[in-house]
């Protein structure tokens, strides 16, 4: 990502560097709202934070940024479990790629699900950016195992084949909204990988192809004849007799129709 250090560094002389601990500032704004959401049966508080195009449109700019606060679920146990969760990824890219890179993969994916929610006029959620952090983190640690339901243990890289699954559903079921929504979500991950994914794939086909070759070459029948001249052997036509020359200094065996119509070898000293 050469072109993303360069940013950096451009950014970093203007003082932009990214916000350290994003990720507990998310999290901590989910709770509240979670807290806030609980006090209002009405849901109008929820409401007024969701990321709705022709809301914003109406100056209610707020929006594009409150949607990023919205809770995951309702429910307060997997609220916890959820949160953690984007706490442990969070937490673990920044430290793998800096606060720098961190903060614009994430502001990344929320611009382009803002993008998406205006081109298909739905109501946005930030689901599909949480799940570009879940398939950045399981690209750069894919044996990392987590507990689903606390005991079954699953490695990340079988989960983001399972996420890539659920898109791909997403994209090919669901109404126009939700199709753009989950297409755009793997926009800031393709920019960030899409290169290295790319190489990956080239590699792996080369890779089955060399298998495949060496795996015909290895259940090729042997052969036991081999005419010198043209090459034939008993695969290639069963009723062909060879013979070795008697004339041809060394070992060299021909088909009947070049046994007596060929140069004969002679060793050079």
């Amino acid at each position: 990502m050469d072109w993303l250090n360069k940013l950096e560094r451009k950014c970093a002389k203007i003082g932009i560097k990214g916000i350290r601990g994003l990720m507990k500032y998310i999290i901590g704004a989910n709770l509240i709202v979670f807290i806030l959401g609980i006090a209002d049966p009405t849901g109008l508080f929820m409401y007024k934070l969701m990321l709705i195009p022709s809301e914003i449109l109406q100056g209610e700019v707020w929006r594009l940024i409150t949607f990023l606060f919205i809770p995951p679920t309702s429910s307060p146990l997997w609220l916890i479990f959820a949160l953690y969760f984007y706490y442990l990824i969070g937490t673990s890219l920044e430290n793998e790629w800096g606060t720098f890179k961190f903060s614009f993969y994430y502001f990344t994916g929320a611009i382009f699900t803002i993008i998406a929610a205006f081109i298909s006029a739905g109501i946005a959620t930030p689901i599909y950016l949480n799940m570009s952090l879940f398939l950045a983190f399981a690209w750069l640690y894919p044996n990392f195992t987590v507990y689903v339901f606390f005991f079954l243990p699953v490695k990340m890289k079988y989960l983001a084949i399972l996420n890539v699954i659920l898109v791909v559903v997403s994209v090919v079921n669901r109404p126009f909204s939700f199709k753009i929504a989950a297409i755009f979500s793997f926009l800031n991950f393709l920019l960030f990988f899409g290169k290295d994914l790319f190489l990956l794939l080239a590699n792996r086909s080369k890779s089955a192809g060399r298998r495949k070759k060496f795996e015909l070459e290895l259940n090729k029948p042997a052969t036991i004849h081999n005419c010198t001249i043209c090459g034939r052997t008993e695969l290639d036509d069963q009723s062909l007799e060879f013979r070795y020359c008697a004339d041809c200094e060394g070992d060299y065996e021909y088909c009947m129709d070049h046994l007596h119509n060929h140069q004969h070898i002679r060793k050079t000293y």
